[in-house]
């Protein structure tokens, strides 16, 4: 720490989903944490409608995956329908590869307040709601930022601050930061349904060139519906009820259903030129854009709050912090691009220019139904960017077993423990740099003086055994892969490995089980030491090398 009078370490300004979930995440960790929010409550109104596994997987380190699992319509899919409403693709996915369905239905108002009431857990946490930003400026270790509240003006210091205030964000201008992308020109009116008569369970996607629309489950028997605007339709026509409820005429069954809300939108594809500056940070809508096609926005959000969080966590405690900081735009800006890329592709699928784009699509998508591995590609959404880096606080490998998995988050499966209980395997991973090491024997891995070094240095050891193998009692857990995800590639390249483990469950570093000493230089970039003393341990890989066993 410096001499500097802090009020808190972290400041988080804005409480929308990404502001929420870092403020959780940072509470679970123990940070002290000042979040300030414009307005007196969160969002009252419906906007995101959809979380994906890797969403829950975030909310899951937040200790909320239970809670919000609760609120949720669960693992549905999208059919896709011609002009004449005729079915021509689906996508149904039901593999759960992060421990999660794929695609749950919320309702934002009440997951924010969920996400809001989680808070209270924490008593590093400070959540100040009817409390606006004005000005903040950097030192060389702390940021002031001058707010205003309810009892006038003051100071807020802080090691760091993190600016998840949305699209317009004020912290983002006030840095200067150029937003690259473009504005869609096709706007949109969203129309919320209190009620719905239609029994579908999944998405609807209506894909004409006359008009695209889009129609969504929800929790508890509500219904979105999205219709694209031909030109010369504006927005306050649109607005208006009768506009609505003729759309509503032409889609399905819910004409006469009451509205909850009805707005016109333009869509955006646009990214922040820079994520940091200095002590600053952007996270969510204040850093990226996302049209809504792939139901990707929120769920881009959630994961900057996922990469950033551990990383200010450890950032407190290390001497040279700057690599680890400047690893969260490296790696998450090319990932939320490919999700903004994504969205455009899907775009072009919901939105036909012409009726004979339109024909060549769905022939396109029926050829491929009959080939099972492109339908399945289709169906199971594997179409999706998968989490990955290639650049950031990894150590990739070249060539060789189990390269292909270095820079991936790892599948969560159903695992066994020794006692038969089972559970996600998240449940047994600590909040800390793990070492799992992938075998038939774990146990034989390391002797006591490697496994006292591990740990020392700031990871935990466990053994993960493939799925026709037995855990034993060891010195450390081990576990069974029950539900069979560390067979399929890549990660079955891995047996007979240690993989190290980010705080985010991503695979930082590699090793053959010979050489599992050599993970050491790599966990001193991922956190502090239990034992300072070890750091004469943590010396060049070379030395680490010849006393592997």
């Amino acid at each position: 720490m410096t001499s500097t009078s802090l009020d808190t370490d972290i400041l988080v300004i804005g409480a929308g989903p990404t502001g929420l979930l870092l403020t959780n995440l940072l509470g679970e960790m123990g940070m002290s944490t000042i979040l300030i929010e414009r307005n007196e409550t969160t969002v009252e109104e419906p906007r995101a409608v959809s979380i994906d596994d890797e969403s829950m997987r975030a909310l899951q380190a937040a200790g909320l995956a239970t809670e919000v699992a609760a609120i949720t319509a669960k693992g549905y899919g999208s059919l896709y329908r011609g002009p004449s409403g005729r079915q021509f693709a689906a996508v149904k996915p039901f593999i759960k590869e992060y421990g999660f369905d794929k695609r749950n239905a919320f309702e934002q108002p009440e997951f924010e307040a969920t996400l809001r009431r989680a808070l209270d857990r924490h008593p590093s946490v400070d959540a100040r709601f009817g409390v606006a930003l004005t000005d903040f400026e950097q030192s060389a270790d702390h940021v002031a930022a001058t707010v205003t509240e309810a009892g006038g003006t003051r100071v807020i210091r802080a090691r760091y601050m993190v600016a998840a205030d949305g699209g317009r964000s004020h912290v983002r201008k006030a840095l200067g930061i150029q937003m690259e992308g473009s504005t869609f020109a096709e706007p949109w009116l969203i129309v919320d349904l209190e009620t719905t008569k239609s029994r579908c369970f999944h998405t609807e996607v209506f894909c004409a060139p006359r008009r695209s629309a889009i129609t969504l489950p929800g929790p508890r028997g509500i219904r979105r519906y999205e219709f694209k605007l031909n030109p010369g339709e504006t927005a306050e026509e649109a607005e208006r009820t009768p506009f609505a409820r003729k759309l509503l005429s032409e889609t399905g069954p819910d004409r006469d259903e009451p509205i909850r809300r009805q707005k016109v939108y333009t869509f955006h594809a646009r990214i922040a030129e820079h994520w940091r500056a200095g002590r600053v940070f952007l996270a969510g809508d204040a850093a990226h854009l996302t049209p809504p096609f792939a139901g990707q926005g929120m769920n881009s959000g959630l994961r900057d709050a996922h990469n950033l969080a551990w990383k200010l966590a450890e950032a407190l405690n290390m001497k040279d912090p700057e690599p680890l900081l400047d690893s969260y735009q490296t790696e998450r800006k090319p990932h939320a691009w490919s999700m903004i890329e994504l969205a455009l592709k899907m775009g072009k699928i919901m939105m036909p220019d012409s009726v004979l784009r339109g024909v060549a699509i769905r022939t396109g998508f029926r050829l491929l139904g009959l080939y099972g591995p492109a339908r399945d590609y289709v169906a199971q959404m594997k179409y999706k960017p998968k989490p990955k880096f290639s650049d950031g606080l990894i150590r990739p490998v070249a060539t060789g077993a189990g390269a292909g998995a270095v820079g991936r988050m790892i599948p969560q499966p159903l695992v066994s423990t020794l006692n038969r209980e089972e559970q996600l395997l998240d449940t047994s991973l600590p909040d800390r740099p793990v070492v799992l090491i992938f075998d038939e024997t774990p146990d034989l891995a390391m002797d006591a003086a490697l496994l006292a070094r591990l740990r020392n240095a700031g990871a935990e050891v466990i053994g993960l055994t493939p799925e026709w193998m037995n855990p034993v009692a060891a010195s450390f857990p081990i576990l069974r892969d029950q539900s069979r995800f560390f067979s399929q590639p890549p990660f079955r390249d891995c047996l007979g490995h240690g993989l190290l483990l980010r705080r985010d469950r991503y695979v930082a570093a590699i090793e053959p089980i010979g050489q599992i000493a050599s993970l050491l230089p790599m966990i001193a970039r991922l956190t502090t030491p239990l034992d300072t003393a070890d750091h004469q341990s943590v010396a060049t890989e070379e030395e680490l090398r010849a006393t592997a066993i």
